[in-house]
C-alpha cells in the first residue's frame, strides 16, 4: 500500500509523498523473478535492483502500480539497453506503456527540458486519449514524475512516469453551491493526498475558473526551490495543452520534477507543473519507437532546446506565464516542429499559424488577367457571367492551397521571424509601458530588441531577395498585408481563448469585392476560424455556425468561409433597408475533427471579439490594447444556423464582462431576458409570406389549388412557420433528414403535427401519404420509388432533389439549404427540354440559395422571383425593434415590461409590443412587394436588380439624410418619430422620453430610415427630379400644423 508522508508535505505546502509500506517485498520478488529468467547474471542482480529501486529514483507510485513481474521486466530491459550501447553510437531510447480498463501507465527516458520531435509522443497521447475527452461523467487525472538518477552513465537522461486513473468523485453531480465546494466536486484520490494549502490554492482557481473565460494561471516558489505553476481552466475548451506545455517550458529552459492533472466534476481541469533550471540549456534528443516495452537506439538527430543563457528561473516563469494563454488558444500548429526546435518562438509559431489562416483566405487568387476579362465581358449577359463564375471558382481552387501556402511558409522562418517582429513593433502594448515605467524587461520584450524591425519597404525587399519565385514572394507579402491592415489584437493580451483581429478591409482587392465593408473581425481558436463583417458602424446581423460533414465537406467550407460571410453581410445590409442597423454577419467555420464543439467555439468567438470591444482594465488578465482604429465599437449579434439557443449566454457573458450595451448586445434571447423569439412568433416568415400572397393577389392565384416545393422542414424557425401560415398543396419539402414527396400533396395535419412539434420529415407518418407519395433519408441507399426510379444514395438525392424533375410545383419556397445551391452551372437543371421553368414562381426565403446569375436566368426565362434581400427580412425588423426597447428602458422597466415575470407570464406591454412588431413586418414587405411588382411593370427590369436598386437607392438615400439638416427641425423629428417608433412604446414612455434615452446616432439613423424607405417604396429608386421634395412637403405641412 500507499501512505502519505506528511512531514514532507507539511513543509513544502504540498501533495503528500507517496510512500509503499510493500517496497521491501515488491523488491524480494523481483529479484526472485530475474534469478528464474538468468537473463541477467547472478552476481549483478542485487546491484542491478538496488540501483532501479533507490538510485534512479522512481516514484513509489510506480512500485505501487506495476506487479513485480512487470518490473522484472523493466529492468532486464534496461539492462540490455546499457549493453546495447556499449556496441552503438546511437542514443538509446526506452518505452514501456501498460493500459487497464480505468487508465494507463506510461515511461520513457527524458532529458530534462528537452522536446522530442520524432518518436513515441506520450503526452500527446495521454491528450488525446484521455484529457481532452474528460468530461464530469468520464475523466482521467494524471500524475507524473521524473526519477532523480540517471538511465545510465552513458545516457544523459531519467525516466518520466505517467500515471493515468479513471476519476472517482466524491459528488459526481454537484449542484448550486456544492460546485464551489472542493471536498465534493474533488476525486477520492486527490483529496486523499491533497494538503490544505493545496486543497485551498486549488479552491480558489477553481472559483475563478468558474467566474470568468480563460485560463486561470497562478505561481508561487516552494520551500524546496522549485517553482510551481497551476493552470486552470474548462474541461473542453482546449486540446492538446499539457503537451503543449512542455514544449513552453521546454522553450525556456526548465523542466519538470513532477506534475499534475486534477480533474474535478464540476467541469475544472486543473494542472500543476514543479519546474526547474535546466543545467544545461542545450541537450541531445533521441527518438522513440512507440512499442510497448522496448529499448532501442536510433540515428536521430539531435534537437536544440533555445533556452536563453542567462536568463534567470524567475523570468522564465514569467514568459511562460504570458504565452500559456497563448498556447491555450492554439496549442498545436504546422509550425510545432519549428518551435520545438528553436527555430521559432512560440510567438512567432502562432503569429505563422494567424497568418497562414489570413493569406489561405485573402491572397488575390485571381490577378490582373481576370479583372481585364472582367472589363472586356459584359455583366448582364448569362453566358458571360458563366464563364465569369466557372474561372473564378477555378483559380481559387487551383493557384494557392492551403498546403502550398504552408509549404512556402515552413521554408522561410527567418522572413517569419522578421514579419512577427514587424507585427509586435506595433501591437506588443507593453513595449512603450515597460520603458516609461522603468520596468524589468521581459524575455519576450528582450527578443523584440535583439531583432530590429524591418519597415515595410525594408521587408518588402527583403522578400524579394529571399523567395525564388513569384509564389513564394505572393504568399509572404501577404502576411505583410496581414500586419499592415491589423487595427487591433488581443494577441498579447495576457488571458484570452481565441485569437481575435480587428481589421481594415482596405485590402480587399474591389474586383472581388466591390463594396467595402466598414468592419471587419478575423477570429481564429483552436477548434475553429472565423469572420465578423459590417457595412456600417451601427450594424446587426446572426452569426452562423458552419459544420462539415466530412474532410471533403469541410475543404470546400473552408475555401468559401469569407466569400460566404461577405455575402451573407451584404444581403443583410440590403435587407436591413426599413431598420437604422447596418447589415453585418458572423461565421465560425468548426475545424474537421471540432464538429461537436460549435458551443465551445461561438463562446470563445464572442469572448475574443469583446476583448477588442471593451478596454481592459484588470492588470494581468484584460490589459488595455494598442487601438489604431481609435473609437469605440459597439456590435450587435444576432441568432442563425446553430446559434439560436446561445445568445441568452452571450448578452450575460457581455453583461459579466461589464459591457454597457450588454441588454442590446443579442436578440433573439429568450423571454426570460426581454427577447422575441423568431420562430415562436414567426418573424421571419412574416415578412417571406407577403411576398406569396402579393403574387397570388396580383394573379388572383387561389392558393389552394397551388402546388409549392419548399427546403426547410418542420425542425425549422421559417420551414415550420411556412407550413403553419401557409394554405397551398405542399408536393415535396426536404430537410436535414431527407426528401418527402407526394404529387396529390402532402398531408396538411399531419405537416402541421411536425411543424408544431419542431421535428423533422423523418418522424412523418408514411400511412398518410398517396401510393405515388414516397420519404427518401439521407442514410438510405438502395431505394426504388413509386415510379419505380432506384435512389442509389440518399444523401446525393436529398442534396440535389430541388433540381430533380420530381420536384416540380408552382412555387419554390426556398426556407432553409446551403447559398448558393443553385448557380449559373446547375440552373439549367430547372428547365423541361421544351424550355418551360419547372417553377412558375420564386419567393427566396433562404438566404443566398441562388446566386444573382441564376436568378436573372430564372427571371429571363418568365419566372417571378422575389430575391431573400427583400423578402427574408422580417427578422431583423424584430431584432431592430428588440434593441430599440433595450436602449428605451431602464434596467429595471426592461425587466418589468419586457421580461418573462416569476410567475411564467409576459408582460401586458410585452404582448402588445410583440403585436406591433408583426404589424411593422407585414406593413414593410407589402410595401416593398408592391414597388417591386410596379416597378417591374414599368421598367421590364428584373426584380433580382430592382430589389438591389431599391437596397441601394434606400441605403444612400438614409445615409445623405442623416448628414443634412432635417434632424434640427424639431417639429419635423418629432413628427417623423411618432411615425417610425412603435405605437405601444410611445404610449408607454412618449416620444420625448425616447429622445432623451436613446443614442443620438442610433436615433438619426431611424428618422433616416424611415423617411428613406417611404420615399422609395413610394417614388421608386429613380425618382423625379423634384420628387424628394414633393414628398418632404407633406411632412413638413403636416409638421407645421401640428405646432
Amino acid at each position: 500500500m500507499t501512505v502519505a508522508d506528511p512531514a514532507a508535505a507539511a513543509s513544502n505546502g504540498d501533495y503528500t509523498a507517496n510512500v509503499y509500506s510493500g517496497k521491501q517485498e515488491h523488491r524480494d520478488q523481483v529479484c526472485a523473478i530475474i534469478e528464474k529468467e538468468g537473463q541477467i547474471p547472478m552476481n549483478l542482480i542485487d546491484s542491478e535492483v538496488e540501483w532501479f529501486y533507490d538510485v534512479l529514483g522512481l516514484d513509489d507510485m510506480y512500485f505501487m502500480l506495476e506487479t513485480p513481474a512487470i518490473v522484472a521486466n523493466h529492468i532486464v530491459s534496461l539492462y540490455g539497453a546499457q549493453l546495447s550501447s556499449i556496441n552503438t553510437p546511437n542514443p538509446v531510447n526506452i518505452t514501456f506503456e501498460s493500459r487497464h480498463s480505468n487508465g494507463a501507465i506510461f515511461i520513457h527516458n527524458s532529458v530534462p527540458g528537452v522536446s522530442k520531435t520524432d518518436g513515441q509522443h506520450y503526452e500527446q497521447m495521454i491528450d488525446a486519449e484521455y484529457l481532452d475527452t474528460s468530461v464530469p461523467q468520464t475523466a482521467y487525472r494524471v500524475e507524473s514524475y521524473r526519477s532523480r538518477g540517471k538511465v545510465s552513465k552513458r545516457l544523459d537522461a531519467s525516466l518520466r512516469t505517467y500515471f493515468v486513473n479513471a476519476c472517482d468523485f466524491v459528488n459526481p453531480d454537484p449542484q448550486g453551491d456544492a460546485e464551489h465546494d472542493i471536498n465534493q466536486v474533488s476525486d477520492r484520490t486527490f483529496l486523499a493526498k491533497a494538503t490544505p494549502t493545496v486543497l485551498g490554492l486549488y479552491s480558489s482557481v477553481i472559483a475563478k475558473v468558474l467566474s470568468r473565460s480563460g485560463p486561470v494561471i497562478v505561481s508561487n516558489e516552494l520551500p524546496s526551490g522549485e517553482h510551481r505553476l497551476v493552470i486552470g481552466f474548462r474541461q473542453g475548451s482546449t486540446q492538446g495543452y499539457f503537451a503543449a506545455l512542455s514544449d513552453l517550458y521546454h522553450y525556456y529552459g526548465l523542466f519538470s520534477s513532477r506534475k499534475y492533472v486534477e480533474q474535478f466534476s464540476n467541469g475544472v481541469t486543473i494542472i500543476s507543473l514543479y519546474l526547474n533550471l535546466a543545467k544545461h540549456a542545450k541537450r541531445l534528443v533521441a527518438g522513440s519507437s512507440g512499442s510497448s516495452s522496448s529499448v532501442t537506439s536510433t540515428n536521430a538527430s539531435p534537437v536544440m532546446a533555445p533556452a536563453k543563457p542567462g536568463a534567470s528561473i524567475e523570468d522564465s516563469i514569467t514568459q511562460i506565464i504570458k504565452e500559456a494563454s497563448l498556447l491555450f488558444c492554439i496549442p498545436n500548429t504546422p509550425f510545432q516542429k519549428q518551435f520545438k526546435t528553436g527555430e521559432l518562438s512560440v510567438q512567432e509559431t502562432v503569429y505563422a499559424f494567424a497568418g497562414w489562416i489570413f493569406a489561405q483566405h485573402f491572397l488575390n487568387r485571381l490577378g490582373s488577367e481576370y479583372a481585364t476579362l472582367v472589363d472586356i465581358l459584359d455583366p448582364n449577359d448569362a453566358t458571360d457571367i458563366e464563364v465569369l463564375a466557372k474561372l473564378k471558382k477555378r483559380l481559387r481552387q487551383e493557384t494557392f492551397t492551403r498546403e502550398l501556402i504552408l509549404d512556402i511558409l515552413l521554408s522561410h522562418c527567418e522572413l517569419i521571424k522578421d514579419l512577427f517582429a514587424h507585427f509586435a513593433n506595433t501591437h506588443y502594448a507593453a513595449q512603450s509601458s515597460t520603458a516609461s515605467a522603468g520596468l524589468h524587461v521581459s524575455l519576450s520584450m528582450a527578443r523584440l530588441q535583439d531583432k530590429t524591425a524591418l519597415t515595410k519597404d525594408e521587408l518588402l525587399a527583403k522578400i524579394t531577395r529571399s523567395t525564388t519565385n513569384d509564389h513564394e514572394a505572393t504568399v509572404m507579402r501577404a502576411l505583410l498585408d496581414f500586419n499592415e491592415h491589423i487595427l487591433k489584437t488581443n494577441f498579447f493580451q495576457t488571458t484570452k481563448v481565441a485569437l481575435s483581429f480587428r481589421m481594415d478591409a482596405g485590402f480587399l482587392p474591389s474586383i472581388e469585392y466591390p463594396n467595402k465593408p466598414y468592419g471587419l473581425f478575423l477570429v481564429i481558436g483552436n477548434e475553429f476560424r472565423g469572420f465578423h463583417v459590417r457595412f456600417q458602424d451601427v450594424a446587426r446581423g446572426g452569426i452562423r455556425i458552419v459544420r462539415s460533414r466530412n474532410r471533403e465537406a469541410y475543404s470546400i467550407n473552408q475555401r468559401t468561409l469569407f466569400d460566404e460571410n461577405y455575402s451573407l453581410a451584404s444581403t443583410q445590409h440590403r435587407k436591413n433597408k426599413d431598420i437604422p442597423e447596418g447589415g453585418s454577419k458572423g461565421t465560425i467555420l468548426l475545424n474537421s475533427d471540432a464538429q461537436d464543439k460549435s458551443f465551445v467555439a461561438f463562446e470563445k468567438y464572442v469572448d475574443a471579439m469583446l476583448d477588442l470591444l471593451l478596454t481592459g482594465q484588470s492588470p494581468g488578465i484584460k490589459d488595455p490594447l494598442v487601438d489604431l482604429l481609435g473609437r469605440n465599437e459597439i456590435l450587435f449579434f444576432g441568432p442563425d444556423e446553430g446559434t439560436a439557443g446561445y445568445m441568452d449566454w452571450a448578452s450575460q457573458h457581455a453583461r459579466k464582462r461589464g459591457a454597457a450595451f450588454w441588454k442590446a448586445f443579442t436578440t433573439g434571447k429568450s423571454q426570460e431576458l426581454g427577447g422575441i423569439p423568431h420562430d415562436l412568433y414567426g418573424m421571419t416568415t412574416r415578412s417571406v409570406h407577403q411576398y406569396v400572397l402579393g403574387i397570388m393577389r396580383q394573379l388572383e392565384l387561389d392558393e389552394t389549388q397551388c402546388t409549392k416545393l419548399q427546403t426547410g422542414g418542420p425542425d425549422g424557425d421559417l420551414g415550420s412557420n411556412e407550413i403553419k401560415i401557409s394554405h397551398d398543396r405542399t408536393t415535396a419539402i426536404v430537410d436535414g433528414s431527407g426528401v418527402l414527396c407526394d404529387p396529390q400533396g402532402i398531408d396538411r395535419a399531419e405537416l402541421t403535427r411536425l411543424a408544431e412539434a419542431r421535428q423533422m420529415i423523418q418522424q412523418f407518418d408514411l400511412a398518410r401519404l398517396s401510393p405515388q407519395g414516397f420519404r427518401v433519408l439521407v442514410d438510405d441507399y438502395q431505394v426504388t420509388l413509386p415510379d419505380g426510379t432506384l435512389v442509389q444514395d440518399g444523401l446525393s438525392f436529398r442534396n440535389t432533389f430541388h433540381l430533380n424533375k420530381m420536384a416540380a410545383a408552382d412555387f419554390f419556397v426556398p426556407c432553409g439549404g446551403r447559398p448558393e445551391s443553385i448557380d449559373i452551372n446547375n440552373v439549367a437543371a430547372l428547365f423541361e427540354e421544351d424550355g418551360s421553368t419547372r417553377f412558375k414562381y420564386v419567393v427566396e426565403g433562404a438566404n443566398l440559395f441562388f446566386t444573382q446569375d441564376a436568378r436573372l436566368r430564372l427571371e429571363k426565362a418568365g419566372v417571378h422571383l422575389f430575391k431573400d434581400a427583400s423578402a427574408n427580412k422580417g427578422g431583423v425588423t424584430s431584432s431592430s425593434l428588440e434593441v430599440l426597447a433595450a436602449l428605451s428602458f431602464t434596467d429595471s422597466e426592461f425587466s418589468r415590461l419586457m421580461c418573462r415575470q416569476e410567475d411564467g407570464s409576459l408582460p401586458l406591454f410585452y404582448q402588445e409590443y410583440v403585436a406591433d412588431v408583426q404589424t411593422a413586418i407585414e406593413a414593410n414587405a407589402a410595401r416593398e412587394f408592391e414597388c417591386l411588382w410596379n416597378e417591374a411593370k414599368r421598367t421590364l427590369k428584373p426584380k433580382s436588380i430592382l430589389s438591389d436598386d431599391l437596397s441601394v437607392a434606400i441605403v444612400e438615400l438614409r445615409k445623405s439624410l442623416e448628414s443634412t439638416n432635417l434632424w434640427d427641425n424639431v417639429a419635423l423629428r418629432r413628427l417623423v418619430m411618432c411615425k417610425a417608433l412603435p405605437a405601444r412604446l410611445l404610449k408607454e414612455l412618449g416620444v420625448d422620453t425616447i429622445l432623451e434615452r436613446v443614442p443620438l446616432n442610433y436615433l438619426k439613423a431611424i428618422f433616416g430610415a424611415y423617411l428613406a424607405s417611404h420615399f422609395v417604396y413610394e417614388y421608386g429608386s429613380n425618382p423625379g427630379q423634384f420628387a424628394f421634395f414633393e414628398f418632404m412637403s407633406q411632412y413638413h405641412a403636416q409638421a407645421m400644423s401640428s405646432n
